[in-house]
């Protein structure tokens, strides 16, 4: 029975990784619908190649990084040779830093617990990696996305999931100095979402906004998408995957409380995009379907954190209170901050991420994770009598702010100084980046079509994007 048990939670953790990996053509699609026709291949070809870049960068390095020190893998049989982590001791307490096993997946030949925990965790640092292709969409040169990409793979992603996953100090927190269960993220709002979403927010700072975004006045003008339909198919996508995202978490399939984070997960998603829906529609008049779209990732994202500690009722709460959250996000971030977003991807995962490691740390019922992160007794929120795991969860979210925002700043001018800056041209950008960049259409209606246009100039990055006041919108 015990190698049944093993099996199960084996098919069960690999179904989950596929459907996580399936994920990568919501975002695709997503992504694409989001931004303009011009544009479409370039935007398309960042989300289909980040698979391939960052994989190979974290099977090199970032998995050791992360999981080199992991322990045993209890549910998957109890390989415990992951057991190298580099770590300082402080007052008497050891506080780890990061893995040091498992590079290049040597040393594990055919340890078959080790290679679908690669696979599975591989799936979710690609969810982060892709984050910031939209962020940076429509004037980000493909060079520079191929390289920072790498950066996120090897670096950015690993340490941050070590702290929180892999038995680092953020997990400590609660066994070394009594702050709850330490920093507790059961599927990835933080570790996941709200990396992805604090890289997508540095980059977008540094890279500027799109050309004709802004007005001399410092107004803002919508640029809308080309294909609505195609990013609402996108987040059906993204919505189904999500069940292997969160449930899948458990890396067992004999964990029953997959029933109740399957369910959490549908139950947030949908209270998502219905709050959405009725803050733009009392608003503006109009349901804005981009916005729905924005509001559904939103209570999935928020839910991600807590899907496993949480009752039915504080799952809609959370992804409502996410709904609403997304929708002023994007309007502030666009209008008060003056950072161009054309997905809404930093409102979407770093914003309503940062409220799902909150949520845990106010709701957590105590009905589940006993002896998380080596803590005795179930996980409890603020609302359930333990003040000190709310202090954990803020103790994670500013760590990932300071320390993720920082590593994408560095990996952000190391890639400009290696390829010679990130941003097309503005001739490219009026254009499109589709031929210049990628050498043809995303959508072309005769053979000749993608051979039309002729770039006369040399084809150069910008260190900064051009302003030109634009007509007010009607």
């Amino acid at each position: 029975m015990d190698a049944n048990t093993v099996a199960i939670n084996f098919v069960w953790t690999l179904v989950a990784g596929f459907l996580v990996m399936f994920m990568q053509a919501g975002f695709a699609l997503v992504e694409t619908g989001f931004t303009r026709a011009k544009n479409a291949a370039h935007t398309m070809t960042m989300n289909f190649m980040v698979y391939g870049i960052a994989m190979l960068a974290y099977w090199a390095v970032g998995f050791a990084l992360q999981a080199g020190g992991v322990g045993p893998l209890g549910t998957l049989g109890g390989y415990d040779r992951l057991s190298h982590e580099v770590s300082v001791t402080i007052g008497g307490k050891t506080w780890g830093l990061f893995g040091g096993t498992g590079f290049f997946l040597t040393g594990v030949a055919y340890t078959a617990p080790v290679f679908a925990y690669f696979l599975f965790q591989m799936v979710f640092m690609d969810t982060a990696a892709t984050i910031p292709t939209g962020a940076l969409a429509e004037r980000w040169r493909f060079v520079a996305f191929a390289v920072f990409s790498v950066f996120v793979g090897a670096f950015i992603y690993p340490i941050y999931a070590n702290w929180t996953w892999g038995g680092g100090w953020l997990a400590m927190l609660g066994k070394n100095l009594g702050l709850g269960h330490g920093h507790v993220d059961f599927a990835g709002s933080s570790v996941v979402h709200m990396t992805g979403g604090v890289m997508a927010f540095i980059t977008a700072i540094l890279l500027g906004p799109r050309r004709g975004k802004y007005n001399a006045n410092g107004t803002a003008n919508a640029i809308p998408g080309h294909n609505i339909p195609m990013a609402l198919v996108g987040t059906f996508i993204l919505a189904f995957g999500w069940f292997g995202f969160n449930a899948g978490s458990t890396l067992a399939g004999s964990d029953l409380r997959i029933g109740v984070i399957a369910t959490n997960t549908m139950l947030a998603g949908a209270a998502g995009g219905i709050t959405a829906m009725i803050y733009v529609w009392r608003r503006y008049g109009k349901p804005d379907p981009s916005m729905l779209a924005n509001g559904t990732l939103a209570g999935l994202v928020a839910i991600t954190a807590p899907c496993a500690f949480v009752t039915a009722p504080a799952a809609v709460l959370i992804g409502g209170v996410a709904g609403v959250l997304v929708c002023a996000a994007v309007l502030f971030i666009e209008r008060s901050l003056k950072i161009d977003d054309p997905v809404g991807a930093i409102s979407v995962h770093g914003v309503c991420g940062l409220w799902g490691i909150l949520s845990v740390g106010l709701l957590a019922d105590g009905t589940y994770g006993a002896g998380w992160n080596g803590v005795d007794g179930a996980v409890r929120g603020l609302f359930y009598g333990d003040a000190s795991q709310l202090l954990a969860q803020l103790v994670g979210g500013v760590t990932n702010f300071v320390v993720v925002g920082t590593m994408a700043y560095v990996a952000y001018k190391v890639t400009g100084l290696v390829v010679g800056g990130h941003r097309v041209s503005a001739q490219v950008e009026e254009l499109g980046l589709d031929v210049p960049e990628m050498g043809l259409e995303g959508y072309t209606t005769t053979p000749e079509a993608a051979t039309v246009v002729v770039i006369d100039e040399p084809v150069t990055a910008t260190a900064e994007p051009a302003f030109e006041p634009q007509p007010e919108p009607i």
